[in-house]
């Protein structure tokens, strides 16, 4: 291995909690050099006895193709590569390679951030909690961030406060997922609103929690 590099929603500040997403990871690419035209499974493997050496008494499995190591506190899923101009080539298969830019989307996500007064990230965490809480996952987590961060790119036009910006996250999703529970948190988020604005802050905030559970 001649690299590793952290990727995924980690480095983008946009990871749930384990607290909140049993499920939550952090993304290592393993780079190897890949003279010979190896497959994936070889360095799947590679991997594997790797993390059996050094991690005895935690646990090591192959997902999808990547491997997984869970320690007690974290799990990591790490992801064989090699150096493919102009980016990096990483398992389709256990038998095909794709190409991939693992970091690319970040800049396009900071940018977003950025240029809507640094509402986008939070607005993202909030939607994965949803998708997960809510939507029962129906959306991948990085499709999800992807549409947001792509929707949204020029949302302060029209957008200014974090309530103005979750709605335009969620009629921006709708199609892409259950638009019955989109049109379902649109209407809790609107009556919250009409709750606060009578005074009624309990009433809100029953209805926040309806959409997002503590």
């Amino acid at each position: 291995m001649s690299d590793a590099l952290l990727f995924g929603s980690y480095t983008r500040g946009t990871i749930l909690p384990r607290s909140a997403d049993s499920q939550s990871d952090i993304d290592i690419m393993a780079v190897f050099g890949n003279d010979y035209g190896f497959k994936p499974q070889t360095f799947l493997d590679k991997l594997k006895r790797f993390a059996e050496f050094w991690y005895p008494n935690s646990i090591v499995a192959q997902s999808s193709p990547s491997i997984v190591l869970k320690l007690e506190h974290i799990t990591f899923e790490i992801t064989p590569a090699y150096k493919s101009w102009p980016g990096y080539c990483i398992p389709a298969s256990k038998s095909d390679w794709q190409a991939t830019d693992p970091n690319g989307f970040n800049d396009a996500l900071i940018e977003c951030n950025k240029n809507n007064g640094n509402k986008i990230k939070p607005v993202v965490r909030l939607m994965k909690l949803w998708n997960l809480s809510v939507n029962g996952r129906d959306m991948a987590s990085f499709e999800l961030e992807k549409k947001i961060a792509e929707e949204l790119k020029y949302a302060y036009f029209s957008c200014s406060s974090y309530t103005e910006y979750l709605k335009k996250a969620l009629s921006t999703i709708k199609w892409s997922t259950d638009w019955k529970k989109v049109d379902d948190a649109v209407r809790h988020i609107d009556k919250a609103l009409k709750y606060e604005a009578d005074d009624m802050p309990y009433c809100a905030l029953s209805e926040i929690k309806e959409i997002f559970p503590e």
